[in-house]
């Protein structure tokens, strides 16, 4: 959730569950801490000893969430990082091979190009909010499957009419070499400059950032409005926005750049406006006079 708080745990317990009922866990849970923290010393004065096989229990449930198949498994996690990698890797050199090996005017190292900017952006989902929002962290973060179909559906799209575009007008030239070096360079400028302020974004809110719409405040929400956030709001979204389109320029895409630039705008247009909603009932007031001071920096939002 770009320029709000996150929650520390995103799931409430089951509505049969009662307060009373946990209790005893917190307890538990509360002296294991302790138990830990003292360095096996004992414990204080008039203070109850855990047993041990409540402590084992506590902690065996801890590690379930590493185990595969569960939102924090490790294996789940490398897997991901190993397989990015290797693409990135892979798409990379074929990228730099087609640019060496083929004329100007037939640009294939723009297909695997955006593979690889791709790989970058979803490898640094994930190691931002494990760097600087090391709790939230999880399989999810690398926003692989999370997106919905529509998300696959833009990229597939995207990548097919760059292949078949050059692989069935090898020799195309819309536009005079000049104009195009300035629109490619402008492409990468945008790739980069969306790539960066994104993860400055993310690193800025540090744990105020979720992935997840919040819609419940909790006590640690804070309202960040320094750094890059001191003069747009929605840094994150201004990152992705101009990222996205500067991809579909830099492959040429004139169908999906349309495409694009209609559907990402749609999107963002109805997520701020609900998003900066449930932000004026957070922080009231204040919120109202931070929206002031900054700027969205998408047209038209």
């Amino acid at each position: 959730m770009d320029s709000s708080p996150s929650s520390l745990y995103d799931s409430a317990p089951p509505p049969s569950t009662t307060n009373e009922s946990f209790e005893p866990l917190r307890s538990r849970t509360r002296n294991a801490f302790n138990m830990v923290n003292g360095g096996g010393l004992g414990p204080e004065p008039n203070s109850r000893t855990i047993p041990l096989q409540d402590m084992t229990t506590l902690l065996d449930n801890y590690e379930k969430q590493y185990l595969p198949s569960q939102p924090k498994s490790l294996s789940g996690i490398a897997t991901r990082a190993f397989i990015l990698g290797l693409t990135l890797t892979l798409s990379l050199n074929l990228t730099i091979y087609l640019l060496l090996d083929s004329s100007p005017y037939s640009p294939l190292w723009r297909a695997p190009f955006f593979i690889t900017t791709l790989s970058a952006f979803h490898f640094l989902e994930f190691w931002t909010t494990a760097r600087y929002n090391t709790r939230s962290a999880q399989i999810s973060s690398f926003l692989l499957s999370q997106n919905g179909s529509a998300y696959t559906i833009a990229h597939t799209a995207a990548f097919l009419e760059c292949l078949l575009t050059n692989l069935l007008f090898p020799t195309r030239s819309w536009l005079p070499p000049r104009v195009n070096t300035l629109l490619l360079s402008f492409g990468l400028v945008l790739i980069l400059l969306g790539q960066a302020i994104r993860s400055i974004a993310m690193i800025s809110a540090g744990t105020n950032f979720n992935h997840i719409v919040q819609h419940t405040k909790a006590s640690s929400h804070q309202l960040v409005t320094s750094g890059i956030y001191g003069w747009l709001r929605h840094p994150s979204y201004f990152g992705y926005f101009w990222w996205g389109l500067g991809t579909q320029i830099v492959m040429g895409n004139l169908v999906c750049f349309v495409g694009y630039a209609v559907v990402l705008w749609r999107f963002f247009e109805r997520r701020i406006g609900g998003e900066e909603e449930l932000l004026i009932r957070f922080f009231g007031d204040e919120y109202v006079q931070y929206r002031k001071r900054t700027m969205i920096g998408i047209p038209f939002i």
